[in-house]
């Protein structure tokens, strides 16, 4: 879900006058760009998570590994809903909610994150050429990769496209896929905030899995298709999903309130448990605090490096200058 004016009025306090007084009209975002692009991106590096106890490295399950704060002077940088990085962490995407990706290598220092390299914004483009910030499925917020096979999940006219990735690396020739009605049925801005495809050695199969912010879900492929529930709880919704090397699923929720601005949590569901007609649940690796250093996270990508099981998350600044575009690497052992 896109936070709009009206959600963050409703939510009161201090964003709320601030947003009031400077006019910021978040509901809105800038235009994609026609064309790829490279741009310039500046970073700043996130050594710790917690600005009240800065020696603190566990939080719940998860270890922080460090972060980076990303800025860049170009208009339609930001708005980010949908998270992938490659098998050696070293390449990313994220989508943004305004029908188009941004491409780049990352950049270490020490094993921590100290910036990203040859950035580069590009259009998505429909199979019959049409730009999808021109079409109906112009508000995209959820990405899956898998082969070459990308999956966009898209609001207020709710769809799945499926793009190819071709060797050079490019998501060209999007195409809708079927989707149950009940997904075409839900809220305007309630759509599917997660898409992901299970491992195949998991017991979905391969399948895709959509999520919508309200806990809906939805088996889209494969032998077990099928609608599911996800139980929601302390304020959270559904921001995106992954899954785990070892083929359980991790879902990303986001809060927003009055007093505590935004919160983010992680919590790990059995695949198993994925099925027609469920109503799932699952552990809390882990839940931001006050003091922690997080925004508007929505994307969420796992990879492996060494022994290690790494979990990304990326926020949507709603391409509005009071908040922030962070990068944010956690550690799961084994």
């Amino acid at each position: 879900m896109r936070l709009t004016r009206r959600n963050i009025l409703i939510g009161g306090g201090a964003a709320a006058a601030t947003l009031a007084c400077t006019g910021v009209a978040v509901a809105q975002r800038p235009q994609a760009l026609r064309v790829a692009t490279a741009i310039q991106v500046e970073t700043k590096p996130i050594s710790r998570l917690s600005v009240t106890d800065p020696d603190r490295s566990r939080f719940g399950a998860l270890a922080f590994r460090s972060g980076i704060d990303l800025r860049s002077d170009v208009s339609a940088f930001g708005g980010f809903s949908g998270l992938w990085r490659s098998g050696d962490g070293q390449e990313i995407i994220a989508l943004a909610d305004n029908a188009q990706i941004l491409k780049a290598r990352i950049e270490t220092a020490d094993g921590r994150l100290s910036g990203l390299s040859s950035p580069v914004l590009s259009p998505l483009t429909l199979g019959n050429g049409v730009p999808m910030r021109r079409s109906r499925y112009y508000d995209t917020e959820s990405f899956a990769l898998s082969g070459n096979a990308v999956f966009i999940g898209t609001e207020r006219n709710h769809a799945v496209i499926r793009f190819e990735r071709n060797a050079a690396g490019s998501i060209i020739r999007g195409v809708p896929i079927p989707v149950p009605k009940a997904l075409q049925d839900l809220p305007s801005n309630g759509g599917l905030e997660a898409v992901a495809v299970a491992p195949q050695r998991s017991a979905l199969s391969g399948a895709l899995i959509g999520i919508a912010e309200g806990g809906n879900g939805f088996i889209l492929t494969g032998s077990r298709q099928g609608t599911f529930q996800v139980a929601l709880s302390g304020g959270y919704v559904i921001t995106d999903l992954a899954f785990l090397p070892d083929g359980n699923a991790v879902i990303l929720e986001r809060r927003f309130s009055l007093l505590g601005g935004f919160a983010c949590r992680l919590r790990c569901v059995e695949t198993a448990a994925i099925r027609a007609g469920a109503r799932i649940d699952g552990a809390v690796l882990y839940e931001s605090e006050a003091s922690h250093q997080v925004d508007n996270m929505e994307g969420l990508a796992i990879h492996r490096e060494g022994g290690e099981t790494v979990l990304s998350l990326i926020s949507d600044n709603n391409f509005s200058s009071l908040q922030r575009t962070l990068l944010l690497e956690f550690s799961m052992a084994g």
